[in-house]
């Protein structure tokens, strides 16, 4: 059996840290990953083609494992083109790196079938109705008809569900990337990975929110900037390409570095990565 690492809490920051250190290697080459990647995404929600969303969707493993497979080329020096988003394909992982849709989709499944169990279909009526009259007349009172404690409990629920199919895939990708495992055997480790360290990912998921909120917010000031040369709408759809210009490369390497040392090739020196560190 594959031997799950057991890391500190610090290596959370540093799965971040990773990430953007990946980034600063190789900006240009990591940033055009993004760029494509939104401006596709960009161009199916301006034009409204629901296909080409629902094709992305379907791609959107195999992208990413590309995005990750970029970030392995930049650790070891090596040069990063934009092919290497379907470097998946080209390896015949295809199938296994779609197969990591399927958490997705039961969690899915789960959300829609405790929606049901814990609101019931009489109450979701009400609460289509109560929204569709919100719609033209903002009325704070509609909403005491809503069964706010029931669609909190609900949504609490979903975040569970959301952060447990999470674990089946967070480093699955780059374990089928980077070895000839399966994808259930994949997914099973990136599981395990999870649960033995919960005290990192949770170190990493408060980190990455503040980083999100900075990167955010610096891109919503450009956005500013930029409307009053070249108008709202097309400065908010640049907006969106730099978030994802950044975003993108910045996740591929951290996750690449989340597997890296829990699970995958031996972690490289990077300043004594584990020195000091605190394990739960």
């Amino acid at each position: 059996m594959t031997q799950v690492r057991k890391v500190p809490l610090n290596a959370g920051a540093e799965w971040l840290l990773g990430g953007f250190g990946l980034f600063r290697k190789a900006p240009v080459a990591l940033g055009l990953l993004g760029l494509i990647w939104g401006g596709v995404s960009g161009l199916a929600s301006v034009t409204g083609q629901l296909w080409l969303s629902l094709v992305l969707a379907l791609l959107g493993p195999i992208l990413f494992a590309g995005v990750v497979y970029a970030a392995r080329e930049v650790d070891h020096g090596r040069p990063v083109s934009p092919s290497h988003l379907f470097q998946g394909l080209r390896d015949g992982k295809g199938a296994r790196l779609l197969a990591m849709l399927l958490p997705q989709l039961i969690a899915i499944v789960v959300m829609a079938l405790l929606l049901v169990v814990m609101i019931g279909g009489e109450q979701m009526q009400q609460i289509v109705k109560v929204m569709e009259q919100m719609q033209t007349n903002p009325d704070p009172k509609l909403a005491e008809a809503l069964p706010a404690g029931r669609m909190f409990a609900w949504l609490m629920l979903v975040v569970v569900v959301g952060v447990v199919a999470g674990f089946f895939t967070f480093i699955a990708i780059p374990d089928v990337m980077f070895t000839q495992r399966g994808a259930f055997e994949a997914m099973a480790l990136s599981f395990r990975s999870c649960l033995r360290n919960l005290g990192a990912l949770i170190v990493m998921f408060v980190l990455l929110l503040i980083a999100m909120v900075a990167i955010t917010f610096a891109v919503n000031l450009i956005v500013v900037v930029l409307a009053w040369a070249i108008g709202q709408p097309a400065a908010v759809f640049v907006g969106q390409l730099l978030l994802m210009a950044v975003i993108v490369p910045v996740m591929g390497g951290l996750v690449y570095y989340a597997w890296r040392q829990m699970l995958g090739e031996t972690p490289a020196t990077t300043a004594q990565p584990f020195a000091g560190g605190i394990e739960v």
